[in-house]
């Protein structure tokens, strides 16, 4: 393959074939719920009348019982007739919420206070906005002391460091702040942290607050390195390494030479070669950056990111075993998967082709997480399938690039990619 120019993915994990193919078979419980966007185990046990250590249980939660919208639950017998809510009281947003603090202060979703104000899949709120909350909210109206706060991001910054000084996610931070792309952010803006982060906040102003530095890590220049290079490699910036190492010209450094790296993020999670192409630096920079932030993310299991590709293919009209297959293919529907050129998640989508399946949608899709991953590669191999394009082709398409496909036709290991995932195919039909 020609991975210069490859469109989609650059790296597919060598798993045996016949290994996880199989999704675990669910008992036979009285109703099936398929999890909306903004629930939260504790609003679906209050709605059907029985237990999170119930639902958890059933289902093998985590002990955080984490679930995903599209996931299927089990709900126990006796619960299939949802409990009736209460009436809605009310609230009035003040400086500092976000319907997320809100919908956790008061132990309910996001969606469902959506549904009960009427706001579409807006999640805008206006300070003395008076919010109608769902009935069985057990918290005070009374303003919380773990409103959110404002962090404005500072040279080195990146959002996994910020994350991980607050005690948060950097999943959190991102669908909070509407962050597409969790390894860019800029100096100087604005960051809403999530209600709850547990690190200590310096008050600047009483509604922004500092955080105390990131512990700085220690680099050993080598030969051939650049300042520009090395801070790629760490995601910071030049001048942050220049600052923190008091440099008059950041363009002479010397082999041998300690340097102090502001924030610095851990290197060597993701290598900088495979099938004998080394990638460039701020490439393999950014790899690593999405795989510390994967590592330091809750993300689904693989039995339940493969029942997350089934639902998305069957949401957006395309074959879940040609889906399946890809997901198998490229990472063994692992979704802490990245590859050396930056290929994402279990449908392993490179940001560039996730800001163009994000054009395919109409909506911004954050390829760390992992429902927005499988619509990315969703809707990526629909849009290759287009006009009645056959499926090998799409198949080719997805691995090799659709316009290198058309205009060299196919590599020798496309045609063996293509060969194994129509043979997956049939497993998963």
């Amino acid at each position: 393959m020609d991975l210069k120019t490859a469109g989609l993915r650059t790296v597919s994990t060598s798993l045996t074939a016949t290994a996880a193919l199989a999704l675990v078979a669910a008992p036979a419980y009285a109703q099936d719920y398929v999890v909306q966007p903004g629930d939260t185990v504790t609003a679906i046990a209050r709605g059907h009348g029985v237990s999170v250590s119930t639902i958890v249980a059933s289902n093998n939660l985590d002990a955080r019982a984490t679930i995903y919208a599209g996931q299927h639950l089990t709900l126990p017998d006796g619960s299939a007739t949802p409990v009736a809510a209460s009436a809605p009281k009310t609230y009035v947003v003040a400086k500092g919420d976000t319907l997320w603090a809100i919908a956790t202060r008061f132990h309910t979703s996001v969606a469902a206070l959506q549904l009960a104000n009427g706001m579409a899949n807006s999640t805008l709120i206006r300070i003395g906005e008076a919010l109608a909350i769902p009935g069985g909210a057990a918290a005070s109206l009374a303003p919380s002391n773990t409103m959110a706060a404002t962090y404005v991001v500072q040279l080195g910054d990146t959002l996994w460091s910020i994350a991980q000084k607050l005690g948060t996610s950097v999943a959190g931070l991102a669908q909070l702040n509407g962050v597409a792309n969790p390894s860019l952010i800029r100096v100087n803006q604005p960051l809403t942290i999530p209600a709850g982060a547990t690190a200590p906040l310096v008050s600047t102003n009483g509604s922004t607050s500092a955080l105390a530095p990131t512990p700085a890590s220690t680099y050993i220049v080598v030969r051939g390195d650049t300042l520009s290079g090395i801070a790629a490699r760490f995601g910071t910036s030049v001048s942050a390494i220049a600052s923190a190492n008091a440099m008059t010209n950041p363009s002479i450094i010397r082999t041998g030479q300690s340097l102090t790296i502001p924030g610095g993020v851990p290197t060597g999670l993701v290598g900088d070669t495979f099938l004998g192409y080394t990638y460039p630096a701020d490439v393999v920079a950014a790899a690593n950056v999405n795989k510390a932030t994967l590592n330091a993310m809750d993300v689904p299991s693989r039995v339940q990111m493969q029942q997350l590709v089934i639902d998305t293919a069957n949401a957006m009209g395309v074959d879940p075993a040609l889906a399946q297959a890809i997901a198998y293919q490229e990472s063994g529907f692992n979704q802490r998967a990245v590859s050396s050129a930056n290929a994402l998640g279990c449908m392993q989508v490179i940001p560039t082709s996730g800001e163009w399946a994000s054009g395919l949608v109409g909506r911004p899709l954050n390829l760390l997480i992992a429902q927005d991953n499988a619509t990315a590669g969703v809707a990526i191999l629909r849009q290759l399938l287009r006009n009645g394009t056959p499926v090998e082709t799409a198949i080719a398409g997805y691995y090799q690039g659709e316009l290198s496909v058309r205009q060299r036709g196919l590599n020798p290991d496309t045609r063996q990619y293509v060969a194994s995932v129509v043979t997956l195919m049939a497993r998963f039909k």
